[in-house]
């Protein structure tokens, strides 16, 4: 393939290597978009002051996604008798469970709340011990949490259980329930003896997708600068090649034929010009000078 022919399928496969990597990078800086978006939702909500459950999620509603994390406040009782184990959640370094109890408020609603997490016990099926909620008539302050998805590969859990804090999963086994979010315990009026482990907040890591994208933007960069440098390092060796072509010695100047007996003279320009390299301004300057003899 000529040279050109060549350089321009380099340049080609650059620049199709850069597109990939600009579609990467972009990918990644919509990533960090939407993770700045999470943090400053929970830097907006997560210590908000509570208010009433009915001022954010209207019965039968779905929550706003911008409500997520924000505090409110339920009046009414524990269903302490539907409460329920979710599995496989990991806190602590391991798997461990979570508590969930129904709770009804005072305008009829049924709203359900994550009393927080219990660590697997010697049996490894169910916590050794789980803490029962107060009861009679209670103020609990939680934090409104969207549900979970529903397990796609169809997993299941024992009766008393769920694999996921998905609302129609936990009604299932509990009864109607408000299906718009549930609430994570902050708080509980009167105190317990004993309660589960408070889950922990949310993580303020803004994650790696900022770095990911300046690096896609770079490896693009490298890609135009090593078809740079593959295209000057073959024209360079070109040129060599070209150079020692012309650097070949040409054939000896024959000597002019002489009588017989004679001896033979050797004209020292002939000589001379028949061994110089071509190109070289020293020998060019010596035959100047013996021109001029």
């Amino acid at each position: 393939m000529p040279a050109a022919g060549r350089w321009a399928l380099y340049i080609g496969v650059a620049i199709l290597f850069a597109i990939a990597c600009g579609f990467l990078s972009n990918w990644q800086f919509s990533r960090n978009a939407e993770r700045s978006g999470q943090l400053q939702l929970v830097a907006d909500n997560y210590n908000a002051a509570p208010v009433p459950l009915g001022d954010l999620l209207a019965p039968g509603a779905e929550m706003n996604p911008g409500d997520e994390w924000r505090p409110v406040r339920l009046e009414g009782r524990y269903l302490a008798d539907e409460q329920l184990l979710v599995r496989n959640r990991a806190h602590g370094g391991s798997a461990a469970y979570e508590q969930l109890v129904p709770f009804r408020l005072d305008d009829g609603r049924t709203f359900l709340v994550d009393r927080g997490w219990l660590p697997s016990g010697n049996r490894q099926s169910e916590p050794d011990e789980i803490p029962a909620p107060p009861s009679g008539e209670v103020s609990v302050e939680v934090r409104l949490r969207p549900e979970e998805a529903a397990p796609t590969s169809g997993r299941t859990a024992e009766a008393g259980q769920v694999p996921t804090i998905n609302l129609g999963l936990v009604a299932e086994q509990t009864g109607p329930i408000e299906q718009g979010a549930y609430g994570l315990l902050m708080s509980e009026t009167p105190a317990p003896a004993t309660t589960p482990k408070t889950v922990d907040p949310p993580s303020n890591d803004p994650g790696p997708y900022l770095s990911y994208a300046v690096q896609w933007i770079l490896f693009a960069v490298m890609g135009f600068g090593f078809i740079t440098y593959v295209i000057v390092s073959e024209r360079k060796l070109r040129r060599e090649e070209a150079d020692d072509e012309d650097d070949v010695l040409p054939e000896p100047v024959p000597a002019p034929e002489t009588a017989a007996g004679e001896k033979r003279r050797v004209d020292p320009v002939a000589l001379h010009r028949a061994r110089k390299r071509p190109k070289d301004r020293d020998a060019d300057d010596e035959d100047a000078l013996l021109d001029a003899r």
